[in-house]
């Protein structure tokens, strides 16, 4: 893996840095994990921009600095990546080291969250709860917090929003939460 990297393999790059992230197979070394992470996000990888962006996001093996990470988490989520989306979605929430923009992330959680990422659902239903950066919907809220709840992603106060609904809108995000989840692929 060292020499592949060092031969500019971009996958070995990421993967050796994994490797010194972890600390479970070399020792565990944030500063080396940071270089290849930067040298494969350079080249390319959307992987290695959204564990670089994260380490900048927590300040591990780098300076803490939201702006960077922001732009890593960015570009990692314009390649599809969705662990990316999600955590670039959050800092567009917060308006944490990006311009804030409820709307933007409020989209952004939809697309991860059609790609089945729990945490994307969640949150996606408390914004269509709440009505912050998108008109507020409660069925569609319901729909997404069952679609959340069925990936492992309970919510208190989702659930406490639900069952203060009107039955009518209960019922219909009940039914779209079991359309939904009646069109997803088996698990394996």
């Amino acid at each position: 893996l060292e020499r592949a990297a060092g031969l500019g393999h971009v996958a070995a790059t990421y993967n050796l840095g994994l490797l010194h992230l972890d600390g479970q197979q070399l020792p565990q070394n944030l500063d080396r994990a940071a270089a290849l992470f930067r040298t494969a996000a350079e080249a390319g990888s959307p992987e290695a921009q959204y564990a670089l962006g994260t380490l900048y996001k927590e300040g591990r093996g780098v300076p803490k600095d939201p702006k960077e990470s922001a732009r890593l988490l960015a570009s990692a989520a314009r390649a599809g990546l969705v662990d990316a989306e999600v955590e670039y979605a959050i800092a567009l929430f917060n308006g944490t080291g990006v311009a804030k923009s409820e709307a933007a992330a409020a989209a952004l959680f939809l697309k991860a969250a059609r790609k089945g990422n729990a945490i994307a659902q969640n949150r996606l239903a408390r914004i269509l709860a709440s009505g912050r950066g998108v008109a507020a919907d409660p069925v569609a809220a319901t729909k997404w917090h069952i679609v959340a709840k069925a990936g492992g992603a309970g919510d208190l106060w989702l659930d406490g929003f639900v069952a203060d609904l009107k039955p009518a809108e209960r019922e219909a995000g009940e039914k779209a939460a079991r359309e939904y989840l009646a069109h997803l692929p088996p698990r394996t």
